[in-house]
């Protein structure tokens, strides 16, 4: 049987390695105890990110208790084991043993956090970590707690899991790393030399110890000084364009470079945790942001208006005027950040010639679909696609020969045309962000 990590430290050097895109940008480290806490510290120690916990229990099988039949967690977080294991003891016998673990969960938190308060997620990248992963209870438990505390990116990963797991995990977490997926994987431990008990001293250890180190005079670690200077939340503004009120959030940091307007693709909206993740980023360079839904929740039922390039178009234009009229942004630079179907209508108003729309970009857009607008366009324009996105990145290079305005086309390798592989979101963020400090001028 081969191991492949010494001990649990050397496991979260070994996955820090699969993390360091994220170095430098708002990151919280969340470990889950009490095997994940001594893993996480390493992550959280080589992105010069905080540490802090997400306190689950798994619900283990009777007799075979390292067998999980479902999880509990933080905020009241409930996951059962979608295999049928729950099923193989009565419904009494198991409300009983939840119960017992919801206590323990309750316990421990309590014990954790004795001086130490929860780390804010909101508007952040949460990287979940935990040991290893078996069933996958406990880690879909965590990666919804993060999410309902606001986080803009749930990230899962840890050192180890069975092949599978990330179809397990599904839509609980946004992106899945794992330093290995042996093949011959019968429990977490196997593939440790040192797999001994952490213990609840060992977890407060490793907290204390992460605060001191972020604690450490100016200068030791810019990336952390960078997590902790999130400007403040945006705040819910109600938009016109024409007759109709939308809805979204405005966020204006203090000396900002400018204001992003975002056009989000068909199907998704302002809560977008990839659309959030790439504003998160912008916020941290000090650029503005607008997120807002070019279209009402009973239009968007018509698919018909999903796919209209001009209405919406139209209604970015109207949103931008709008945007002029608010004193926070009278004088701001104005940009566009498009997805998919929402980056066809940020090139089709940005043609307008009398918005003065200073940069246009495009994440994994239909260009093709602003066809009759693209050689009136002057604004710089970025159009970043993802390398295995063959159908898009080919409509994107005949977009790219009719622009008339400066451009660039970005291929981020390894992407797909959701960007859901690890670290090619991230990559996709950052072309955007110095796309925007290039072109976006202070007021």
């Amino acid at each position: 049987m081969e191991t492949l990590f010494a001990n649990r430290d050397d496991a979260g050097r070994q996955l820090a390695k699969r993390l360091v895109h994220l170095r430098g940008q708002p990151v919280v480290v969340l470990g889950l105890p009490r095997g994940g806490v001594p893993v996480a510290a390493q992550v959280a120690r080589a992105l010069g990110a905080p540490l802090d916990v997400i306190v689950v229990r798994k619900i283990g099988v009777p007799l075979k208790p390292e067998l999980a039949m479902g999880a509990v967690g933080e905020d009241g977080v409930r996951v059962t084991d979608r295999h049928g294991r729950a099923s193989v003891i009565g419904p009494e016998e198991f409300a009983a043993a939840e119960a017992r673990e919801k206590a323990a969960v309750s316990a421990r938190a309590a014990r954790y956090r004795s001086h130490r308060p929860r780390k804010p997620l909101a508007g952040r990248i949460a990287v979940v970590v935990d040991d290893g992963i078996a069933t996958g209870s406990t880690a879909r438990a965590a990666c919804q707690i993060a999410r309902a505390r606001g986080a803009a990116l749930v990230m899962l990963a840890c050192p180890v899991a069975p092949p599978g797991s990330e179809a397990r995990i599904g839509t609980d977490a946004d992106e899945f790393v794992c330093v290995e997926t042996p093949a011959d994987f019968y429990s977490i431990g196997q593939f440790y030399e040192d797999f001994s008990p952490t213990t609840d001293e060992d977890v407060i250890a490793c907290l204390g110890l992460a605060s001191t180190e972020r604690t450490a005079p100016a200068g030791d670690s810019a990336a952390a000084a960078a997590n902790d200077e999130l400007p403040d939340h945006g705040v819910e503004v109600q938009p016109t364009a024409g007759s109709v009120q939308l809805t979204g959030f405005l966020t204006v940091p203090q000396t900002a470079q400018g204001i992003v307007l975002f056009a989000h693709g068909s199907g998704s909206s302002r809560h977008s945790p990839r659309n959030q993740y790439v504003a998160t980023m912008l916020h941290q360079a000090r650029i503005g942001t607008l997120l807002f839904d070019l279209l009402t929740e009973d239009e968007e039922r018509h698919r018909d208006n999903v796919f209209d390039i001009e209405l919406l178009a139209r209604r970015l234009t109207d949103v931008t005027r709008w945007l002029r009229t608010q004193p926070a942004a009278s004088r701001a630079s104005i940009g566009y950040f498009g997805a998919s179907t929402g980056a066809a209508a940020a090139l089709w108003a940005a043609a307008e010639p009398d918005l003065g729309v200073a940069a246009v970009v495009s994440r994994g857009g239909r260009p093709d679909l602003a066809s009759p607008r693209l050689t009136a366009l002057t604004a710089p324009t970025l159009l970043i696609v993802g390398e295995l996105d063959s159908l898009v990145l080919g409509l994107n290079r005949d977009a790219q020969a009719q622009l008339r305005c400066e451009s660039e086309l970005a291929i981020v390798p390894g992407a797909t045309h959701l960007f859901e592989q690890p670290g090619t979101l991230a990559a996709a963020a950052a072309l955007a962000r110095d796309w925007f400090l290039r072109h976006l001028s202070a007021p």
